[in-house]
């Protein structure tokens, strides 16, 4: 009996990805099959021999670091016990069921191959993997590509390799490191400034090892731009009229800051009047093709040329990779491999309508060999693999394609040479000169246009000619401060100094624009703000290291011989975490010093907000404070009660909260299908029932730094059993799309309406009733409440001009017949589960269930 057919589990990083290999591999006959991610399956060959595949994906990291739940209370942990705490991997998103989607598939395969993107942490991912599949090492394989082409995968599959564990432990030596620093220093500043000053407009007050001394550069030009002096300087520019052009001349002095002086050489020129060939130079010099693209250079081109942040410029550039129009995009190679295929990737861009002829006259002539750059190991350069046109890919995704083609044609392309003249004067013992150009060969710069070389002639001149002065100038200027830091030179900065890596760098950046830390200006110009420039000071006062790079630089070093199998990553991260816990601990003791910087600069709570509502408390009136986070201030129990994130907060007619006497707020989302509701101060930052956090799928101190203020309990997830405002009088049926419960939205009329208490689900009513509200009567069908509307007399449907009806919504033929479905886009997501209850208490078909099953329950119809 012959031995069944082994069977192979390919894993990618990505569902598009996974696509591509199994679309090469089975020659686009593959079958593919629903699951978590989507499964591909065709019959091939595996190690010369006749297998069965499965090629399916992650969708990122599988797994994410996190403190235990007992370190999840803000108030009940103490930051600096983070330092010391153990860190747990959760699954990143367990709503996707990643890891019992890979164990279900593991299931009767004898072998792993992991295509998981070649870097650092494409290698940490392979071993999330290898730990939910459960594979031994001899029966784990790793496929090193960088690009989805059926040249490299078929490439890649002959020669597999085996995973890198310490490329994975550096990974994972970063990660706990700036999950415990970040999170300790986060979450003291957050919860010492916010509690004080009521205008800082952000969130969190966020540290992190790479983000703080990102920011730091930032604000170091700032402060060089504030302290800047200027200047006063002058300089002398005779003219001179040859074969008819009129021709300034340069001083060799450039400019002076003397004023007497420069007055004593413009009257020693002035007094000769005649100017004095001495020399006359001709030479042929070269402008160099580029080396290699690299992914730093990438960003500082798109931020700076085309207008794209670092953000923005990788997802496009991740979107061209993963639908196969360039190879992987982040590298810090600049230099081609022996091997590299110049001729293969030249003539797919041939008949480009764009750059086609002029890749036809490189073929035709002979392309250059590229110049030597820097080969790190990881990736070649980034290249075009596809030929494609602007219709195929989008105007943005079209902007940094053409460069990526622009680009590489340009490092197989002839230098650039050019022809420079310089002439040479003298005149009452002062030098000066005129220079002028003219291109021999533009080479690259034809297909790189922006790079190009403009003529610059100059009439013929003999040695020992003598030429009287025309005019004599003497300028003056003023010295002007540097401007501030485009993301361009910040990205090189960055690059210099070893803050970060070309994968995370636009995210460092991203985070200190969301973080209201600096604002992006024209120009993609880099301006604190009052906040960012206040922390940076801060930590000057305190301690320089926090804002620097070069502890930093120190860490990405030690995380590098990580990689190379050098150090042991627990001394490593043990060590890096010592030097914090000390630097915490200091910084913990000297917060006034930081403190008189944040007085001087912002509000305190007490003088921040207007007058909104009465506490229940004490029954004095609160003051609403809108600067995020927004949040209500009793300056009497000296207590903040955070509210929602986005929306408009008003008083809502006066009722307060029959649980703790607090007055009640709505909350209207922006837009004209975003929802309202009522809620408490004190039952939204404080739920007041047990469980009820797990319900909101976030608690009001959040995890692993990221606080929750503004995620909470709203009136439309309290199960108060007799208050009106509450989910058990207000809610009407179960949501359709989720396991949550449509709630009547108390303030939509005339376009009356059901929102639901968890997702983006709007149910519109009747339209123009004078008033629809909610009875204490249940559905015999459905369990669901009955409504009761009272029509417009003019519009009013019922027979015998009758206004008011009661009915179900979901089994009344006439209340049915008047909904409509639709999905709001401007409300937050409010958590994961449902409230509510079904007949008997029980879920399913009543509020709070979940998918409703019975036909006269679709909402298919609406």
């Amino acid at each position: 009996m012959a031995p069944p057919i082994p069977k192979v589990l390919m894993v990618a990083e990505k569902p598009s990805i996974a696509l591509s290999i199994a679309s090469v591999l089975s020659r686009n006959q593959a079958f593919t099959r629903r699951g978590s991610t989507e499964v591909h399956e065709f019959d091939g060959k595996f190690l010369g021999s006749p297998a069965y595949f499965k090629v399916t994906s992650v969708i990122g990291h599988v797994f994410s670091v996190d403190f235990p739940a007992k370190y999840q209370d803000w108030a009940a942990t103490d930051p600096l016990d983070l330092f010391q705490s153990q860190v747990l991997k959760n699954e990143s998103n367990p709503k996707a069921h990643i890891c019992r989607h890979l164990s279900q598939e593991a299931r009767g395969c004898r072998y792993l191959v992991l295509w998981l993107d070649c870097d650092r942490e494409g290698e940490n991912i392979c071993f999330e993997v290898i730990q939910c599949t459960g594979f031994k090492t001899n029966d784990t394989y790793r496929a090193r590509f960088s690009s989805v082409t059926e040249k490299d995968v078929v490439k890649a599959l002959d020669n597999l390799v085996k995973p890198n564990k310490d490329e994975a432990l550096a990974v994972d030596a970063r990660q706990e490191i700036d999950l415990k620093v970040g999170v300790a220093f986060t979450r003291f500043q957050t919860s010492y400034f916010q509690g004080k000053y009521g205008n800082l407009d952000s969130r969190v007050i966020s540290y992190g090892p790479c983000q703080t001394p990102t920011l730091g550069f930032c604000v170091q030009r700032y402060l060089q731009i504030n302290t800047f002096k200027s200047e006063k300087f002058w300089s002398l520019h005779p003219y001179i009229i040859q074969s008819g052009y009129e021709i300034q001349l340069e001083w060799q002095r450039g400019k002076l800051f003397d004023i007497n002086v420069a007055m004593m050489f413009q009257k020693l020129v002035s007094e000769d009047g005649l100017l004095e060939v001495t020399e006359i130079s001709e030479k042929q010099e070269t402008k160099s093709r580029p080396v290699g693209l690299n992914t730093v250079n990438l960003l500082k081109v798109a931020s700076s040329a085309l207008g794209f942040g670092p953000q923005m410029a990788m997802q496009l550039a991740e979107r061209l990779y993963t639908q196969g129009f360039i190879s992987y995009p982040r590298t810090e190679s600049t230099a081609y491999p022996p091997s590299f295929d110049f001729l293969g990737v030249l003539s797919a861009q041939k008949n480009n309508p764009t750059w086609g002829n002029y890749v036809q006259g490189l073929l035709t002539a002979g392309y250059q060999k590229p110049r030597l750059g820097t080969d790190v190991g990881d990736h070649p350069p980034i290249t075009p693999m596809r030929s494609a046109a602007e219709d195929m890919l989008g105007n943005d995704a079209w902007k940094l394609y053409q460069y990526i083609c622009q680009h590489f044609i340009g490092t197989v392309s002839p230098d650039c040479k050019y022809i420079r003249r310089k002439v040479e004067f003298s005149i009452g013992g002062e030098s000066f000169h005129c220079t002028g150009q003219h291109v021999v060969t533009k080479g690259f710069t034809a297909i790189m246009p922006w790079l190009a070389l403009n003529d610059k002639n100059i009439p013929s001149f003999v040695k020992g000619q003598k030429i009287e002065v025309s005019k004599l100038e003497l300028y003056e200027g003023i010295t002007s401060p540097p401007d501030y830091l485009t993301e361009s030179e910040l990205i090189s900065l960055m690059e210099k100094n070893g803050i970060g890596t070309d994968a995370s760098i636009p995210v460092h950046i991203n985070n200190i624009c969301e973080r209201n830390y600096v604002q992006v200006q024209a120009g993609r110009k880099l301006v604190p703000t009052p906040l960012g420039i206040t922390l940076v000071r801060g930590y000057q006062t305190i301690d320089p290291d926090l804002c620097l790079p070069d502890i930093r630089s120190f860490i990405e070093q030690q995380i590098t011989l990580i990689a190379k199998g050098q150090v042991d990553h627990r001394h490593v991260v043990q060590h890096v975490i010592q030097q914090f816990t000390q630097k915490f601990s200091y910084f913990v003791k000297k917060i006034e010093d930081m403190d008189a910087l944040f007085e001087a600069q912002f509000s305190t709570l007490t003088e921040s907000g207007r007058i909104l509502s009465k506490c229940g408390k004490c029954l004095r009136y609160m003051k609403y404070i809108s600067t995020q986070p927004p949040r209500l201030y009793c300056g009497t129990c000296e207590e903040v009660y955070y509210l929602p994130q986005k929306g408009i907060i008003k008083l809502y007619k006066e009722l307060s909260c029959p649980l703790d006497n607090f007055e009640l707020l709505i909350c209207s989302m922006p837009g004209p299908d975003g929802k309202s509701f009522p809620l408490c101060p004190y039952c939204y930052s404080n739920p007041p029932f047990e469980g009820i956090e797990a319900l909101i799928n976030t608690t009001k101190t959040g995890s692993a730094g990221k606080i929750g203020k503004g995620s909470g309990m709203p009136c439309s997830l309290c199960p108060h059993p007799s208050c009106p405002n509450s989910l058990v009088s207000q809610g009407v049926c179960a949501c359709p799309e989720c396991s949550g419960t449509l709630v009547l939205d108390p303030i939509s009329a005339p376009r009356w309406r059901l929102c639901c208490n968890m997702c983006n689900c709007l149910v519109f009513l009747a339209q123009g009733a004078h008033r629809i509200s909610t009875t204490k009567e249940r559905c015999p069908e459905c369990d669901s409440s009955i409504i009761e509307v009272d029509f417009n007399k003019k519009t009013t449907p019922l027979e015998d001009g009758a206004t008011l009806h009661r009915g179900c919504i979901l089994c009344d033929e006439l209340l049915h017949s008047l909904v409509e479905m639709k999905h709001g886009r401007s409300f937050r997501h409010m958590g994961s589960r449902g409230r509510g209850r079904g007949r008997k208490g029980g879920r399913g078909r009543g509020r709070g269930g979940g998918k409703m099953m019975d036909p006269k329950m679709s909402f298919r119809d609406f």
